[in-house]
């Protein structure tokens, strides 16, 4: 039987517990016997994975509170599910599985780091000392990859890189819905910039916010900024925001189910992390056709192509942000159109979530095959 237990540091709405989520109900579909562990109490998509038969399991850790009961609690639930995979997802859950199989047996353990920057040296050396009780690392894009065997905290013929998916089809140019929703948003006919992420360091608002804030200048009265997503920044964002006198200029719109929908009634899209993985929020954006202004960090660059479908800028810039933004502003509608089908394009080529749940069946049947284990394309496909 063909059994998968994901362990995650948590499950909230992060890009990694989205991706997560995706690969775990993709997988479910495939016939896979999927469960899901969670360090953390889960906060987000319980709901979604019980109702297609996935259950989880909570390893009832605190925030930043060591607990080393959570190990004899993973080895408990893999000794009574003896899953064929044991796959994790995020430094935390990388290190305790990794420990966990001192204590019970995995076939195969695969651990996922989900950004360029997984917490500083102590964690890369971490990595580095548990990596033989793991099979494989992955890396979610190829700078962080690269950087990882550079600074030797995995092996090159141990490390692999799996972008992240998106469902072309779920997230997709409607126009029917624009008008609508721009309605009821209050928005009128001004340029809508769009955000999505967490309101935390790596997202760098305050670079984001310092930038909008040189835009509103040249754009008093056409130009307007929507940040979705909630998070520990927000009374000092909120602070910022009133400082600046935005906020006829901007929203928070905290958190959203309805990201498709407020994609489409965007203008463009903009991102101004410090660091990042690959960004789900990015690949969404393209997938909705909107043209893209985004530093450049992590796995950005896989995603915006510079120049045709959007604009990279160094971080922490606002100044280099800020002309990006309004070099795309004074784009024609044309030429934005064409930018953001380019970046569509771009992404059902290389980030169908099909094609990189493929990939993870491949990586599955490629390691168990290595230690034995018999599993065929055709038992993966059902």
């Amino acid at each position: 039987m063909k059994k998968l237990l994901v362990v995650t540091t948590g499950l909230a709405y992060g890009g990694a517990e989205t991706q997560l989520t995706r690969l775990a109900l993709r997988l479910k579909q495939r016939s896979w016997v999927v469960s899901v562990a969670s360090m953390l109490p889960p906060a987000a998509y319980v709901d979604e994975l019980e109702a297609a038969g996935i259950r989880v399991y909570n390893l009832r850790m605190r925030r930043k509170v060591p607990d080393p009961r959570a190990i004899w609690r993973l080895a408990v639930l893999v000794r009574r599910m003896r899953p064929t995979i044991v796959h994790s997802f995020m430094v935390h859950a990388n290190l305790l599985a990794r420990i966990c199989r001192l204590f019970s047996p995995m076939p195969v353990l695969i651990c996922s780091a989900r950004n360029i920057n997984e917490g500083g040296r102590w964690r890369e050396w971490a990595y580095r000392l548990t990596d033989p009780l793991c099979d494989l690392t992955t890396q979610v894009c190829k700078a962080g990859m690269e950087g990882y065997i550079q600074r030797r905290v995995v092996p090159s013929h141990k490390i692999t890189y799996v972008p992240n998916g998106i469902d072309t089809a779920r997230f997709a140019p409607n126009p029917t819905i624009r008008g609508t929703l721009r309605e009821q948003l209050g928005v009128g006919d001004r340029f809508v910039w769009l955000t999505v992420g967490r309101l935390e360091p790596q997202k760098d608002y305050p670079n984001l916010l310092q930038a909008f804030h040189q835009v509103v200048k040249t754009y008093p009265t056409s130009a307007y900024l929507l940040i979705v997503g909630k998070g520990p920044l927000q009374n000092s964002i909120e602070a910022t925001i009133e400082r600046m006198e935005l906020g006829q200029q901007m929203r928070l719109l905290g958190i959203r189910t309805d990201i498709p929908e407020l994609l489409n009634a965007a203008d463009a899209f903009v991102m101004a992390s410090a660091w990042e993985g690959m960004s789900n929020a990015l690949l969404e954006a393209s997938a909705c056709a909107l043209p893209i202004v985004a530093t450049d960090v992590g796995g950005n660059s896989e995603i915006v192509l510079h120049g045709k479908t959007g604009l990279l800028v160094p971080p922490r810039q606002p100044q280099a942000l800020a002309e990006a933004m309004q070099q795309i502003m004074n784009l024609s509608p044309t030429e934005r159109q064409a930018m953001g089908q380019a970046g569509r394009a771009h992404v059902v080529a290389n980030f169908e979530l099909e094609r990189i749940v493929d990939r993870w069946e491949q990586l599955y049947i490629q390691l168990l095959n290595q230690k034995g284990i018999s599993i065929s394309a055709q038992n993966l496909s059902g």
